[in-house]
């Protein structure tokens, strides 16, 4: 049934699995290596590539970390969706991009800086890069309110003391969170 519906929209077939695309992803991901330096017993790195932009612009890599962090949690016994998240950010080294690059001050590193938020087992719930000049409290409301279009069920943030003044009225006012 499903390569009927590929040919009544005038796809073409597939000469490689998307297992095997998938595959390759991995591969990308796990390597860091180059699109063109994939191995030749996975697709041509056109494909892989071709795949992985037109999955990433329809979500689907959200929808599937989503997906799977459901099953996980109620394996475990907990509600499919989160009632708590962790918010924390890391500054860290980068390369020569000069784009990204800023200098954390309290950190005394040049680099750029990973605001994070996950669940109280640690699954990933949203993620954001600045620069590494940009303070943390200033990305925790673009961050509050991704967790908001994105989880519904977050109802308390819990971070540390860095993320202490008016952003904390500000993200209560955008997101209906609580925020510790």
């Amino acid at each position: 049934m499903y390569k009927e519906n590929l040919t009544e929209l005038g796809e073409r077939k597939r000469k490689h699995s998307l297992r095997s695309v998938w595959n390759a992803l991995l591969y990308v991901v796990k390597t860091g290596c180059q699109w063109r330096m994939l191995p030749v017993n996975f697709a041509k790195w056109q494909l892989v590539y071709y795949y992985y932009k037109k999955w990433s612009g329809l979500d689907c890599f959200d929808l599937l970390l989503a997906k799977l962090r459901e099953k996980v949690r109620s394996g475990m016994g907990q509600n499919r969706q989160a009632s708590l998240g962790i918010m924390d950010s890391q500054s860290v080294r980068w390369g020569n991009n000069r784009a990204l690059s800023g200098y954390d001050g309290n950190k005394k590193v040049k680099g750029i800086k990973r605001h994070v938020a996950t669940d109280k087992n640690g699954f990933l719930l949203a993620v954001m890069v600045t620069a590494a000049h940009v303070h943390h409290s200033k990305a925790a409301l673009l961050l509050a309110r991704v967790l908001k279009q994105l989880l519904c069920g977050i109802r308390t943030i819990a971070c540390d003391g860095g993320y202490r003044g008016e952003i904390i009225e500000q993200v209560k006012n955008v997101s209906d969170i609580f925020y510790k």
